[in-house]
């Protein structure tokens, strides 16, 4: 017997080898495609190798809940010998034993371990629906579709609705899975109803942040290095936006390939199509049995439905004729088989025959294949739907206005406006679902329910027809504002996040809800309250130029004259969040945070007003305003001691530490976030817009930095570490970015070149992957400051000037100042101390009057580099003494000790090494760590000179 543990193991045999569990069969190692039945005979007879299993206990197991007689096993027996080579060669592996049955005579080979076959690679969350349990007749065409795959790199199965295009796609993506090791992906296009979210959605799809109004960029930088599959469903209702797009990621991205389906082909460059034809339907031909009628995928398709609800089912002699008659007359249309099937659980199988004839005998009457396809799916939906009670039809009507999967919740306030009462409609919706006119969506938390796409198409025009689509949507768009609204309260202050995320799959019915609101046939009150309840939905979901569009929209649509001010605040607030992290940092950010907090405090809504001080606090130290930034952490202070609340209190001792730091008070800083360290991540914490920008990260980061700045410099890297350890742990694309940014420097500063490249490198593809414009840019600057430290100086200048620019047409100023810092070190190497001096004074300028900054001392101290090296000492001596003196009023060890090796370097060089030790040996003697660390190396090097 062969292994039976929870391995996949290898029956091998001859040129074969068969993996029970992948429903794998190989030949010489090459997939070989053998139909369901027949590898379900194979799998059962090669775990009993050489005993004699008896045809019925074999016809048991293959057609379990399904009564044929053996000459179905006879045929699919056949199909297996044929598979396993010619009759000669077959009857040596499976024998007829007369009277009794078959046996599997083979000698079983067992591979040595290197040959075992590794489990086929996981793919990711987001990657594949499950295929089906068994799908019928379509081996050929996964077969010819995968290889045309791997040779032509985009193709599209093209096919009437309902024909199974999308089983065949996901059968061959599946298959695919090892070929792509695991990185295949499945984009549905059937709930999308705005073409232009193409790019984002299947930028979503991929676990990408959607955060730009050209997402293409980013997802061909992500997909361009990868080898990669996508499986784009249901394309054929948005083909003018989705063909281009398509034809541009396979040209740019050699390393992906594209599976589409659609009722009709992209006429795209490089596309090719593949036609999958109707299922195979039993001749029209007397003196067919049972098992000639079987022999046919149509047919058995048919037959496995009806037994799907009928346990008991056994098909006769006298029904098998009406069984190939049905299934010719449906033009092997999988869906209108599936739908048919049933209907025998009420009307029997001669009935169904019966109705089905009468329905449709106009259309087929003697010119059946001349009729479009989906002409035959429409018929066979408009006779389904026909048969319907007047409760059950009104019910499937109304569902037709929701878009993608939706809850029972959900459908039942639907069918309340209709009239039908909830007892009535839960009973139609389970009618509904057991004639396939439903279809179960799955997912995590609970069971969603979604209709066809033909499905919902057929009954929308019904919709229409019955007068019934105006208060239909109306229902629909306030059933979810209230869902949201409802979610949105147990949030209070959006200051805990996750409340929206497990609802993600309604995504398609809130646009459509806010599209229908604020159309001409829509209601704009519903529209602006929606819109509000909405905007934490938004953010939650990183799909901020859709935030911004909405709340846009909702607060040009407010009336002035009965304005809601909580709506109000609510939408300003969204308005800000989400203008800030797509357009930049401009004065309508500040303007959203003023006005929606001044609206926080009219309310005395302390929640909110401290959510809205926390975003108004990131947007001020991103524009560089830290004393600003300050500011609001100390009005944080008072609206966290009303509340009372621990995690308020360590939110704002956060939010002043960050301040502290940057302004250059880092002592404070480091008291202010050490608790960081400490606190536990699952606690509490305000989350800016839930966009996980985590504050107790940017504490971590502020806590690493100012660690070195005061003077340990071996717990700074381990902090720096510890922070992007626990920025990985939350998944949240912000927050990760910031904690790359702020830590590489600390691996800068400490002289560790291979760790800062690699953080830098992981900056810059993440940030391109998440469409995170200004991160990047910073990644690209802090790679021309690693450029310049190696010694290409031309390679660093260049990366810094681009950098720059993009910063400061973001206002993304809280890097301007460090940044050149550095090229203005790069222009003194590349002997432009005038430049360098031009440009080193522009970025002191920048500082406000009588303000400091964590990096003043740092551009005083080059300042005066800039000057010793242009042969003025006494220039040169005067802002290195600045420096040391105001690094000291910092508290900024790490800068004081390079402050004092550049004077050091000009007073060894004047004569007066004496001054030069005595400055510089007790801050040496002052660290008690890190003494293997660039500076410190520095300064005992130049210590050792002096003596």
């Amino acid at each position: 017997m062969p292994d039976t543990n929870d391995q996949d193991s290898t029956i091998a045999f001859g040129p074969f080898r068969l993996l029970a569990k992948s429903r794998l069969l190989e030949k010489d190692g090459a997939p070989l495609h053998l139909g369901g039945r027949a590898l379900d005979i194979l799998i059962f007879l090669a775990e009993r190798a050489g005993e004699v299993v008896d045809k019925r206990e074999l016809i048991k197991r293959v057609w379990s809940g399904v009564t044929v007689d053996e000459g179905s096993l006879r045929f699919h027996i056949t199909t297996l010998r044929k598979a396993l080579g010619d009759a000669g060669e077959g009857a040596r592996y499976v024998v007829n034993v007369p009277g009794r049955g078959y046996c599997f005579t083979a000698p079983l080979l067992h591979p040595a371990p290197s040959e075992s076959r590794s489990s086929p690679p996981v793919a990711s969350p987001h990657a594949l629906p499950s295929p089906l349990a068994r799908m019928i007749g379509r081996d050929e065409a996964v077969e010819k579709i995968s290889a045309e795959l791997a040779l032509h790199r985009f193709v599209t199965i093209v096919g009437p609705g309902g024909i199974g295009k999308t089983s065949v796609a996901l059968a061959v993506a599946h298959g695919e899975l090892t070929a792509f090791d695991g990185q295949v992906s499945f984009v549905d296009f059937g709930a999308l109803t705005d073409a232009r979210l193409v790019p984002g959605t299947i930028a979503a799809t991929l676990g990408l942040t959607v955060n730009s109004d050209d997402p293409m960029p980013g997802l061909l930088a992500f997909l361009r290095s990868r080898r990669t599959l996508l499986v784009f469903d249901s394309c054929e209702h948005i083909l003018d936006e989705l063909a281009p797009v398509a034809e541009r990621l396979v040209q740019e991205a050699p390393e992906l390939h594209i599976l589409a389906t659609s009722r009709e082909s992209f006429r795209s460059e490089g596309e090719r199509v593949h036609r999958l034809f109707p299922l195979d339907c039993p001749p029209e031909r007397d003196g067919l049995g049972i098992a000639d009628i079987l022999a046919y995928p149509a047919s058995q398709l048919f037959v496995e439905r009806i037994a799907e609800s009928l346990s008991e089912f056994e098909l006769s002699e006298e029904d098998a004729p009406l069984v190939a008659e049905i299934c010719r007359r449906l033009d092997g249309i999988a869906l209108a088989i599936e739908l048919a099937a049933g209907r025998v659980n009420a009307y029997g199988i001669a009935g169904t025959a019966s109705l089905l004839d009468s329905r449709f005998s106009l259309l087929w009457r003697g010119r059946r294949s001349a009729i479009p396809r989906h002409q035959t799916l429409s018929a066979a939906l408009a006779w389904s739907y026909d048969l319907l009670p007047a409760a059950e039809s009104a019910t499937l009507r109304g569902l037709s206005v929701f878009v993608g999967p939706f809850t029972l919740e959900a459908a039942l306030a639907v069918a309340s406006c209709q009239g039908i009462g909830e007892s009535e409609a839960v009973e139609a919706i389970s009618n509904l679902l057991s004639k396939s006119l439903i279809a179960t969506s799955p997912a995590e938390r609970r069971l969603r329910y979604r209709l066809l796409d033909t499905t919902r198409t057929f009954v929308a025009g019904k919709l229409v027809e019955s007068g019934e689509a105006a208060r239909v949507v109306r229902a629909h768009a306030e059933y979810f504002r209230d869902f949201l609204r409802d979610i949105a309260l147990k949030s209070t202050g959006m200051q805990s996040a996750g409340g929206f995320l497990p609802y993600a799959d309604h995504l398609p019915n809130v646009r459509a809800a806010l599209t229908w609101s604020f159309s001409d046939g829509g209601d704009r009150t519903i529209g602006v309250d929606l819109a509000a309840s909405a905007a934490q939905f938004f953010l939650e979901l990183t799909l901020l130029t859709e935030c911004y569009r909405w709340t846009q929209q909702a607060l040009v649509s407010l009336d002035k004259g009965v304005i809601d001010s909580r709506q109000e605040m609510t939408l300003q607030a969204a308005l800000g969040v989400s203008v800030m992290f797509t357009q930049g940092n401009t004065e309508a950010v500040r303007s959203a945070f003023t006005r929606s907090l001044q609206l926080a405090r009219e309310l005395e809504d302390l929640h909110w007003q401290l959510w809205l001080l926390r975003g108004l606090h990131i947007y001020l130290t991103r524009v560089g305003d830290f004393h600003g930034a300050l500011g609001t952490g100390e009005q944080g202070e008072g609206v966290a001691r009303k509340l009372n609340d621990p995690a308020a209190t360590l939110n704002v001792e956060w939010m002043l530490g960050v301040a502290h730091h940057l302004i250059g008070n880092q002592d404070k800083a480091v008291q202010f976030c050490e608790s960081a360290m400490v606190h536990n991540p699952g606690s509490q914490r305000l989350n800016i817009g839930h966009l996980g920008y985590d504050d107790r990260i940017v504490a971590l980061v502020a806590l690493a930095r100012g660690l070195w700045l005061t003077g340990r410099p071996d717990r700074a890297v381990e902090a720096a570490r510890y922070t992007v350890r626990e920025a990985e742990l939350l998944e949240q694309p912000l927050t990760l970015g910031i904690s790359l940014i702020w830590t590489i420097y600390v691996f800068l500063w400490v002289g560790d070149w291979a760790s800062a490249e690699s953080l830098i490198e992981r900056l810059i593809d993440h940030s391109a992957r998440h469409f995170l414009g200004p991160y990047h840019a910073v990644g690209i600057g802090q790679k021309g400051e690693l450029l310049l430290r190696r010694g290409d100086v031309a390679g660093g200048i260049e990366h810094l000037r681009r950098s720059q620019a993009t910063l400061y047409a973001t206002r993304h100023r809280i890097m301007t100042t460090v940044f050149a810092t550095a090229l203005a070190e790069g222009l003194v190497a590349q002997n432009q101390p005038d430049e360098a001096l031009r440009t080193i004074d522009e970025a002191i300028a920048q500082i406000p009057e009588h303000g400091e900054s964590f990096d003043m001392p740092e551009m005083l101290r080059v300042k005066g580099d800039i000057l010793a090296g242009s042969g003025n000492a006494a220039g040169a001596e005067n802002y290195f003494r600045k420096s040391l003196d105001l690094s000291r009023r910092q508290c900024a060890l790490g800068w004081e000790l390079r402050g004092a090796i550049s004077l050091g370097r000009v007073w060894r060089h004047a004569g007066k090494a004496g001054d030069a030790r005595d400055l510089l040996a007790p801050l040496l003697a002052r660290y008690q760590e890190g003494l293997q660390t660039r500076d410190l190396v520095a300064a005992r090097e130049l210590l050792g000179a002096l003596n």
